[in-house]
């Protein structure tokens, strides 16, 4: 149980007490489910468990709307610029079929992905997903591979 509670990304909170932590309401908190920024895990019967991991995720999400007055969408379309297939290392002709390769207007798992190397996987799992917790990381990931 101890190791549990240590991991950031145990699924630990429901979806009231993950909304009670933030300062924000459930509806929020499922409409950024639907816009795709998080990917609550879900329980067998469709309940969703949030981790410390994802409780950091959203507030880096409100951050960006409220401090920087970032739209949903221009987070969006940020999340969008992870170079997902690289970090996945897919093939060149599962790129070609990628929706998330190829329109680029949402994070990767955002999309409905069928026949490429994530359609087996669960998104709140992926490396992709987790790799960009803290708003941090997605700035010095995009320094790294494209700033100076």
């Amino acid at each position: 149980m101890k190791e549990q509670l240590e991991n950031k990304s145990t699924p630990l909170f429901p979806i009231s007490t993950a909304a009670e932590l933030l300062g924000i309401s459930v509806h929020t908190l499922r409409m950024y489910e639907k816009e795709g920024l998080i990917v609550p895990f879900k329980k067998d019967s469709n309940q969703r468990r949030y981790s410390r991991a994802d409780l950091e995720r959203i507030q880096c999400v409100r951050r960006a709307i409220n401090e920087d007055k970032i739209s949903i969408e221009g987070i969006k379309r940020m999340l969008a610029l992870i170079p997902c297939w690289s970090i996945m290392k897919c093939s060149d002709k599962e790129r070609e079929a990628c929706p998330a390769y190829i329109n680029m207007e949402k994070p990767c798992w955002a999309y409905n992905l069928e026949d490429n190397v994530c359609a087996k996987m669960n998104c709140s799992e992926c490396e992709v997903y987790n790799s960009f917790v803290e708003c941090n990381s997605i700035k010095d990931y995009m320094k790294q591979n494209w700033g100076k």
